[in-house]
């Protein structure tokens, strides 16, 4: 088992069908984050996206400001910037802001952005993106430390640019980079020691690029600093759903997994392998891609993740895809915190030893308490023949 303290929370893109109502279904993201804070989830990372109909929060940042005023605990994070969509001096105003309106409860997660429908229709060619997104990185973190900028490229133009608001978080918030086929991300964990959000860690093929990338970052940080990155930082994205039996969590997913799987196939086509005349969603059990089960199957799941990561990751984010109701969602990550991260924090050790003990030792222990309850019975029957014989 990990030495480290294993975090647990959601990635929510979110996955909402074109058939749902989006007014309730962002009600219902909110609701959900409540749910996570009441039940001590750590974190909740919130996606942007901006075409395809599915994935309909547009800016992290504003979901993060009203779920912060229902929350009391949680931390909240961009899950992630798309940094090349946005002036840099924007996004760093923008997060800093959030920064003291949730006292310290920010995470500013950033990438590149995900959906090709989104940089086409701002015009931006996707050959450009990852390029962009370090240039706004570097610039965004000299702003967070104060500086001032004077910086022109092909897409931004900053004239003596400095934040008015200096981070409430010291040095500024915790950061993490999106991280999934590319050596992109880990690169840029690497150079500026920051943290990995890593959308693969389940998928097929995914397991190898999650540690070649985590070895990129270790590889860079070494080389600038002389150690390697800090594994805490670390986090794990996986689809889940669980209940009480496997054929419940089956059946449960049921009410929208098929959905989720067609918005995939439309919007990446060539991602879509063909399932051969199997069952899909049996096809993601089998291979590991989803964890659609009990919560020892969700344990099952850590603990591989955490031998092919030696041991060493810092959280994992169960993915938010809706493929069950909302009450049977709720039910499942009620279960998880109960059964799942109770496990991995070993909230019931000392429960166990103590009721092992007891059943070990108990005939020897039982044996104690009734010969003290027999001379109990013994004194108490002397007394009352004492006041007898004196009565008489």
């Amino acid at each position: 088992m990990s030495q480290i303290k294993l975090r647990h929370g959601i990635f929510l893109a979110p996955f909402h069908p074109v058939d749902t109502d989006p007014t309730l279904a962002l009600q219902r993201d909110l609701q959900l984050v409540e749910w996570l804070d009441e039940l001590g989830y750590e974190e909740a990372w919130i996606g942007e996206h901006h075409s395809a109909g599915f994935e309909i929060i547009a800016s992290p940042e504003l979901f993060i400001a009203a779920a912060a005023e229902r929350t009391k605990r949680i931390r909240l994070g961009t899950g992630v910037v798309s940094l090349p969509y946005h002036q840099p001096l924007m996004v760093a105003n923008r997060i800093i802001q959030l920064d003291h309106q949730t006292k310290g409860r920010i995470m500013f997660g950033a990438g590149p952005g995900l959906l090709p429908s989104d940089a086409n229709m701002l015009g931006i060619d996707p050959s450009t993106q990852r390029d962009r997104m370090a240039q706004a990185l570097d610039v965004i973190l000299r702003l967070f430390r104060g500086e001032t900028v004077t910086e022109k490229t092909e897409w931004y133009t900053l004239n003596n640019a400095r934040v008015h608001l200096l981070p409430y978080s010291k040095p500024y918030p915790e950061m993490a980079v999106a991280s999934a086929f590319t050596p992109s991300g880990g690169r840029m964990a690497g150079k500026y020691d920051l943290g990995m959000l890593c959308f693969a860690a389940t998928q097929a093929g995914g397991f190898d690029v999650l540690a070649f990338n985590w070895k990129v970052a270790n590889d860079i940080s070494q080389e600038l600093r002389g150690r390697p990155m800090n594994p805490e930082v670390l986090r794990l994205v996986g689809p889940v759903h669980i209940a009480e039996t496997r054929a419940q969590a089956r059946a449960n997913v049921e009410f929208g997994i098929h959905k989720w799987r067609d918005y995939f196939s439309r919007i990446n086509p060539l991602g879509v392998q063909s399932d051969n005349g199997k069952d899909p969603v049996e096809e993601m059990i089998r291979t590991g891609a989803a964890v659609i089960g009990t919560p020892d199957d969700a344990i099952a799941l850590i603990e591989r993740l955490q031998k092919g990561q030696g041991g060493e990751f810092g959280c994992f984010l169960q993915m938010a895809h809706n493929w069950a109701d909302f009450d049977a969602t709720k039910k499942s990550y009620d279960l998880w915190q109960r059964h799942v991260a109770s496990h991995f924090r070993r909230a019931n050790a000392n429960r166990q030893e103590s009721i092992e003990w007891v059943t070990r030792d108990g005939r020897e222990l039982m044996g104690g308490a009734m010969k003290a309850a027999k001379e109990m019975i013994n004194r108490h029957a002397s007394e009352q023949a004492a006041k007898t014989k004196v009565a008489e």
